[in-house]
């Protein structure tokens, strides 16, 4: 099934263009991304591990994609969330703590990426992995994704301090 993906400016303001998923891009280009945080009331996060056969295999991240066209910011970081773990979060308990563009993989334009913090509690045995993109799902400490981070097993995140000093 095609994907469509609305071409954003470097502020995350739509501008009435699409693009298919997966097609090289322009410079000036941008999509919109989220990165989803989910910290309990204990500080921890819920993290997943990505499946053998993406992108950096294995690897423990936070849950986030590409918003489909027509989604914002938050209805994106919620469905992915629904999607990769079966979690339903509540936009309340969420707020946005960053923005910021990345270089695309492929072509010239990049994603603009919207850092989300939800604080909610969870219970880790309702979640459900979504096959095609998680392999595992644990809660982490900030010590053990730093820690994680050094031994190369969590994608590093550039503003992970930042985000840290802020939950």
């Amino acid at each position: 099934m095609i994907e469509l993906w609305d071409i954003v400016d470097e502020h995350g303001n739509r501008t009435g263009k699409t693009m298919v998923k997966g097609t090289p891009m322009k410079k000036g280009e941008y999509h919109l991304s989220v990165s989803v945080w989910i910290q309990n009331d204990a500080g921890d996060y819920l993290v997943s591990q990505r499946v053998p056969t993406k992108i950096a295999p294995n690897m423990w991240e936070t849950t986030g994609g590409a918003a489909i066209s027509g989604e914002d910011s938050l209805s994106a970081a919620l469905r992915e969330t629904k999607e990769e773990l079966g979690v339903t979060l509540y936009p309340e308990n969420g707020r946005v703590l960053k923005s910021y563009t990345y270089p695309h993989s492929s072509g010239d334009g990049a994603a603009y990426i919207e850092v989300w913090l939800f604080r909610q509690n969870i219970d880790i045995e309702t979640v459900v992995l979504q096959k095609e993109e998680t392999c595992d799902v644990k809660w982490a400490s900030k010590e053990q994704i730093k820690q994680m981070m050094d031994q190369n097993i969590f994608i590093k995140f550039d503003y992970i301090d930042e985000l840290f000093a802020q939950s």
